[in-house]
């Protein structure tokens, strides 16, 4: 049962003695500390005796070590070893002495807000890496044991990430394919070759617009919901909880985004070129006067397969890489809201940037191969 902080006064050899007693703890301090300190302060000497004192904390030893003037010894203070002890650390805490940062400004605060950033980027590397390393690893075991994936998982998002997204590709990619039509028509004109139009479509669309759009739409559709999903569980220490039962968060929550994404966005590309080349056709019949016939014709005969199979090539690692993101931006979410929202942010951004930093090193690869 918790007693409340008292003390009384004597003399002692010409000494004003204080004896405490009861509990002095943040609970059962109330004005016990304030009315001693009050009490000692016009003592020439002081002498206190806590030998009777139950319990203490900080909050006790920091009330008593303020009564003492800051004279903490064994010829002023009476105590158990451990009440002793304790009225130490409070008065090595209170004799410590922060150093004071001098704030930069100017030239100095930039090179250090650089260094940081650099330093911040080694470590963001070598996470990623390693999250990727994690990655392969899980890969690895569900294609040993194709037992250890949760198929109901896979399906369920792969219908919410990939399969609901289909009409907002397939509409935005059919106004870049018109927007692309018209441009190509409106320049094309100007040579008399207009009909080239067509090939431009069906170059632009197969091979870059379509898995480039359809990247980007998920990255800020299904990066951010993953990155908000996960991040909720690891603010409700549900991740922690699954570690503590022995079950893998890679195996559960990461790997079955990653073959949602990878079963579904091929599909999407594929959707978002069908739609990209029927918004093309739609502006070269109505401006050109090209009818659909001789457009898909001109596609079949000019533009050929080879630019669809360059398109489709790229599905696998945006998909890999959207992924990827968004479900390690979310194990990365401290423990309030404003982590959260940060993390939600910085999987779109990493994501989209990503995106097109792939798409251009594609694009160089097969400039080299001559594809």
């Amino acid at each position: 049962m918790e007693r409340p902080a008292e003390f009384s006064l004597r003399q002692d050899d010409g000494a004003l003695a204080a004896v405490l007693t009861g509990d002095w703890t943040a609970y059962t301090l109330g004005d016990a500390g304030a009315e001693l300190d009050e009490a000692l302060a016009d003592a020439p000497q002081v002498r206190l005796d806590l030998s009777g004192v139950g319990r203490m904390d900080t909050a006790g030893a920091y009330a008593v070590h303020r009564a003492a003037r800051g004279r903490i010894d064994p010829s002023v203070v009476t105590a158990r070893p451990e009440a002793m002890r304790l009225l130490d650390i409070v008065d090595d805490a209170l004799k410590t002495r922060h150093p004071v940062v001098a704030k930069r400004e100017g030239f100095w605060d930039l090179m250090e807000r650089i260094g940081r950033a650099v330093f911040e980027l080694g470590d963001d590397v070598m996470e990623t890496i390693a999250f990727f390393g994690r990655m392969l690893v899980v890969v690895a075991r569900a294609i040993v044991d194709p037992r250890r994936i949760r198929w109901a998982a896979c399906v369920s998002l792969a219908e919410r990430a990939g399969l609901d997204a289909i009409p907002i590709v397939a509409t935005t990619s059919f106004f870049i394919g018109a927007v692309v039509g018209l441009l190509g028509a409106n320049m094309l004109q100007q040579f008399g070759a207009e009909v080239f139009a067509v090939e431009l479509i069906g170059i632009a669309v197969l091979r870059e617009f379509a898995i480039v759009i359809t990247a980007v739409l998920l990255a800020g559709r299904s990066a951010s919901s993953f990155a908000a999903e996960i991040g909720s569980m690891k603010m409700n220490q549900e991740i922690d909880a699954m570690k503590a039962m022995g079950v893998d968060p890679f195996e559960t929550l990461v790997f079955p985004r990653f073959f949602a994404l990878l079963l579904t966005i091929p599909l999407l590309t594929f959707v978002a070129m069908i739609a990209g080349l029927v918004g093309g056709l739609m502006v070269s019949w109505s401006v050109l006067d090209l009818g659909p016939a001789f457009f898909l014709q001109r596609i079949a005969d000019n533009v050929g397969a080879t630019h669809f199979w360059v398109g489709m090539s790229k599905a696998p690692v945006m998909a890999a890489v959207i992924a990827g993101i968004g479900c390690r931006q979310g194990l990365e979410v401290g423990g309030d809201v404003e982590s959260l929202g940060r993390r939600v942010t910085a999987a779109v951004v990493h994501a989209i940037f990503s995106i097109i930093l792939i798409d251009a090193v594609f694009a160089l690869i097969y400039m080299e191969l001559d594809i």
